[in-house]
């Protein structure tokens, strides 16, 4: 059951990183719209640190790929 929860939460997680990676395609969204600042502050505490560790790439955030991937491995653990 908690497994099963866990696996909820990344699923959901997933797809507000998926909208955040989609609003960084329009660089004029409105930031202070309370939806769009809700989908930042859930993203950017996992973001952040693995932002950090990656080397600077210039203009590509590679972060969001990472936490995707780590996303599905999670997923396919909980999921056995």
């Amino acid at each position: 059951m908690i497994l099963q929860l866990i696996f909820y939460v990344l699923w959901i997680f997933e797809l507000v990183l998926l909208a955040r990676v989609l609003l960084s395609w329009f660089p004029n969204v409105d930031r202070s719209n309370p939806l769009i600042q809700l989908v930042y502050n859930i993203t950017e505490p996992v973001l952040r640190p693995v932002r950090d560790l990656l080397p600077q790439t210039g203009m590509m955030d590679l972060s969001p790929l990472i936490v995707f991937l780590i996303i599905q491995v999670l997923m396919r653990l909980l999921s056995f």
